[in-house]
């Protein structure tokens, strides 16, 4: 490339970090004119273009990619020594212009209102309104799964597998739309990561490609876990960037989905976040509240933390840190911990329907 252009491309990072330091002060215009203006636009086309394909468009442009970057070290490495500054400015023009893309296309999704002021929910909340949603959850939960379970002390198997998971996530947001008419979800892409088993060993069950727009589910993980992780990952496609305000999304629409066990693995997901923020707040109180559980649904849990834990490796740890710094870097404070701050919105949620 030459050195003018690589220059010119490299220095393009200033103003893109400007816009987005400028951006982050006005979330409101940030929820007009991106999040619900142009973002909408440019999900559905890149569905309409790659969701069709039936494979991960995202994880072999990431293959292609990176053998391409590897292919170009190799080819200049003699240029580190002769033409040092150009070799660096050529390395930096293709990074200003993955970030560029990166939030044109996503990633300014970042810096949108909260999702708790769009619902006009609170965002605090009791020990005493934790425990009262938690009391409820555990009561659908229970209901569910003894529907769904030949006793109580049963896992609940899935009679089907990841595939119709993939072909009917919609159908939940197809009810949520009725009452959230931004949550429409009208063309799917939905695909299993090529990528799972790198995933696993990373500690992850999904993501979103935010280049292609495709939702990537890690097909390794335990079939109970599918629908929350397929309507997390829908969500972000649907610009909620925050992870927490993507599990309450991806919670909605498993609750709302026609299908009982899409409905089981939606309330006992958020029954999770709420039973670990009550034993942070008071372990004594967790220890009565979990004794109503159904043991199967402890053997749900179960079966999840087995599959990680007999995944565990040195490498898992070191992913962990880098996502934790990414997100902190992207307008979430609390980086991995932001997962678990979706309780204030399971709560406020549940208070304001009443309960």
């Amino acid at each position: 490339m030459p050195k003018r252009k690589s220059l010119v491309l490299a220095l393009l990072i200033i103003p893109t970090l400007l816009i987005i330091k400028l951006i982050s002060y006005f979330p409101e215009t940030v929820e007009t004119y991106y999040s619900n203006g142009i973002y909408p636009i440019i999900s559905k086309l890149l569905h309409f273009s790659l969701g069709w394909i039936p494979f991960s468009f995202g994880d072999v442009f990431y293959t292609v990619t990176s053998l391409c970057a590897i292919y170009w070290f190799i080819k200049n490495i003699k240029r580190i020594y002769k033409d040092t500054l150009h070799w660096f400015l050529d390395i930096f023009a293709a990074i200003s212009i993955f970030y560029l893309a990166f939030n044109v296309l996503w990633a300014f999704n970042y810096y949108r209102k909260p999702l708790h002021e769009n619902l006009n929910l609170k965002a605090d909340y009791t020990t005493e309104q934790l425990v009262k949603v938690t009391k409820i959850l555990i009561s659908e939960s229970n209901t569910l799964h003894s529907k769904l379970s030949k006793n109580d002390t049963l896992k609940v198997d899935f009679p089907f597998d990841k595939a119709f998971v993939i072909n009917n996530t919609h159908l939940g947001y197809n009810v949520l739309k009725e009452t959230y008419p931004q949550l429409d979800y009208s063309v799917s892409s939905i695909k299993n990561s090529l990528f799972s088993y790198p995933l696993t060993l990373m500690g992850f069950s999904g993501y979103l490609n935010p280049f292609t727009n495709e939702a990537q589910p890690n097909s390794l993980i335990p079939i109970y876990k599918y629908p929350t992780t397929c309507a997390h990952e829908v969500a972000h496609q649907l610009g909620y960037a925050a992870e927490n305000e993507a599990n309450f999304i991806g919670y909605l629409a498993s609750i709302n989905h026609p299908n009982a066990y899409f409905n089981y693995s939606g309330y006992t997901f958020a029954l999770r976040h709420c039973l670990a923020e009550i034993y942070k707040r008071n372990p004594d109180l967790y220890v009565e509240v979990a004794k109503t559980i159904n043991p199967g649904i402890y053997a749900n849990y179960k079966e999840v933390s087995t599959f990680w834990d007999k995944h565990k490796n040195i490498s898992e740890p070191v992913f962990k840190k880098t996502y934790n710094t990414f997100l902190k870097a992207n307008n979430q404070s609390k980086g991995i911990e932001s997962y678990s701050y979706v309780v204030a919105l399971y709560v406020n949620y549940f208070i304001e329907q009443k309960i």
